[in-house]
């Protein structure tokens, strides 16, 4: 299915109408088309491309899955290639849908290889801005990076606070590392995952005001800047959490460590207790005459130097905190 919008001077005049209707309209003056298209194959692209003058490159790039994020300038329309990022707030897993953009100077054509890219809330934030209708295909493109920014901001906010949730499990008294251990590689995978996707959208913000200067004009030159704003802030908060969870990494083997360390101080205790018993009844069951051997006071006698020095070694250690 395929939907379509017609703007003329920034009025909203026509919805969902045929697209074949858009080589109708290419030569008013005033107008910006937009087309949605989701999971064509390069057949359901034919048409539009030869009314639009698409290049096959990029064509064949909006119909094969898994582009990185870029822009490319061909000398019609310039193309579009982004991700929308989302976190799964219960497996904190990283999931992303991919669209295509192809901009002109009278229209706007999404490619959306999957129906994840929830494209009315893209339309939602058109009807909400109706205002900057004016200036054409700059604020549809506008509508579009702003929404695949925003889904970047939401994910990486997700991404740091669960990272600060380990953090603060981390330094608990009795831990288990071993989940613990789980969910650092599963946030680092979904942040570099995130990172990915996301990075690049400073190039491609770039290239939109330098090869789309003729598109976005002193209305909406701002708000480009906002969103170019917000992808630099993204991208700060990814690499700065990329060290953190390196750093929470470092964290877990050293408490890690520090545990293992107290097990070998509590075995290396209670070894050294059980020791003594078994020196001083070691030295009676030789064939050796001691003080005491084969008398009832000498039984009692070792008995209690057993005692003593068992209790007076679980003290020592104990108040060494070995114990």
């Amino acid at each position: 299915m395929a939907r379509t919008r017609l703007y003329r001077n920034g009025v909203l005049v026509a919805e969902d109408f045929n697209p074949a209707e858009i080589s109708d309209h290419l030569a008013e003056p005033g107008v910006a088309m937009w087309l949605d298209m989701c999971e064509p194959d390069e057949s359901d692209l034919v048409t539009i491309s030869e009314e639009l003058g698409l290049h096959r490159l990029a064509v064949e790039d909006a119909v094969h899955e898994h582009q990185r994020p870029k822009l490319d300038h061909y000398d019609s329309h310039l193309f579009i290639s982004a991700y929308l990022a989302a976190v799964d707030p219960v497996t904190e897993r990283l999931s992303t849908s991919e669209i295509s953009v192809f901009i002109t100077p009278a229209a706007l054509v999404t490619v959306r290889k999957d129906d994840g890219f929830d494209i009315e809330k893209v339309v939602a934030r058109w009807d909400a801005a109706a205002d900057l209708a004016k200036s054409g295909v700059a604020y549809l493109l506008h509508g579009v990076l702003d929404f695949v920014v925003d889904s970047h901001i939401d994910a990486v906010q997700l991404l740091d606070e669960r990272i600060e949730q380990l953090e603060e499990v981390l330094f608990e008294d009795s831990v288990d590392l071993r989940p613990l251990q789980r969910r650092s590689y599963g946030l680092r995978r979904s942040l570099m995952g995130l990172r990915k996707v996301a990075g690049p959208m400073r190039e491609v913000l770039e290239g939109v005001l330098r090869h789309g200067s003729h598109l976005v004009d002193r209305t909406m030159r701002p708000y480009y800047g906002d969103v170019q704003d917000h992808v630099l802030k993204t991208a700060g908060r990814i690499e700065s959490l990329r060290e953190l969870v390196a750093t929470l990494r470092e964290t877990e083997l050293t408490v890690q460590g520090n545990q293992l360390n107290m097990i070998m101080k509590k075995v290396t205790s209670w070894a050294a207790i059980i020791a003594v018993p078994t020196l001083i009844t070691g030295f009676y069951g030789q064939n050796v005459t001691y003080p005491g051997i084969n008398t009832e006071w000498g039984f009692w006698v070792s008995s209690l130097v057993i005692v003593v020095a068992s209790v007076a070694l679980w003290w020592s250690f104990r108040r060494r905190g070995w114990l």
